[in-house]
């Protein structure tokens, strides 16, 4: 199990755009994804879960991932978030 502390750096947050491409690439993994915050804990492979959370740019989340990819997959979702803002998201 692999446990990552991920700050979203980009202007706009985890919004309906940048949640559709982590739930893209979440979704080429067999490990079983999470993103818990101080109060919830959702499916890292569920856009309705990850917009519940309303990350917004500075909130910090906890990306928990377990199974046979599981290093492949926490490092390129940490890659991700923090290559938004070069994305224009």
């Amino acid at each position: 199990m692999i446990l990552k502390d991920i700050t979203i750096t980009n202007s706009s947050g985890l919004h309906a755009r940048p949640a559709s491409l982590w739930v893209q690439m979440a979704s080429r993994y067999k490990s079983s994804i999470k993103i818990k915050t101080n109060d919830s804990e959702v499916d890292g492979k569920s856009i309705l879960g990850i917009l519940s959370l309303g990350l917004s740019s500075g909130s910090q989340f906890q990306l928990i991932v377990d199974g046979a990819d599981e290093q492949e997959a926490a490092e390129n979702l940490e890659a991700l978030v923090n290559n938004l803002e070069n994305q224009g998201e």
